[in-house]
């Protein structure tokens, strides 16, 4: 599985951005799709997953209400969408795909991974 990301840029505070996120490759295998970020000097952290069994979407509390999560109808894509973004939010944003297995915030629950995007929050 190869996991195509795309979308990150610099913005300022109360700016919306969108990161999408495109799978190829041994598609059947995944069960959910995810995004984790890493801020500088930090651990990466969970942000948002959809299970496609349940067609469910969960959210880290610091980006609920802010960020929405969904999937690209005629592929196996999710897109984030990016509201209200705060300086906080800055960080390389990462895809994640896997089998629905394991504990979805946790990054050993991920078989496969992209390479990353650049999220910049500027006040």
């Amino acid at each position: 599985v190869q996991l195509a990301e795309s979308g990150g840029g610099s913005v300022q505070a109360g700016d919306s951005l969108t990161l999408s996120c495109v799978a190829s490759g041994r598609i059947f295998s995944i069960g959910r799709m995810a995004w984790f970020r890493q801020a500088p000097g930090q651990d990466r952290e969970f942000v948002a997953v959809y299970v496609w069994s349940n067609m469910s979407t969960y959210y880290a509390d610091p980006v609920k209400g802010r960020f929405t999560l969904f999937r690209d109808s005629g592929k196996v894509a999710v897109s984030l969408a990016m509201n209200n973004l705060v300086p906080e939010d800055t960080g390389v944003y990462y895809c994640a795909a896997g089998l629905n297995r394991g504990q979805h915030s946790r990054e050993e629950s991920y078989a496969y991974w992209g390479k990353g995007t650049l999220v910049t929050v500027s006040t």
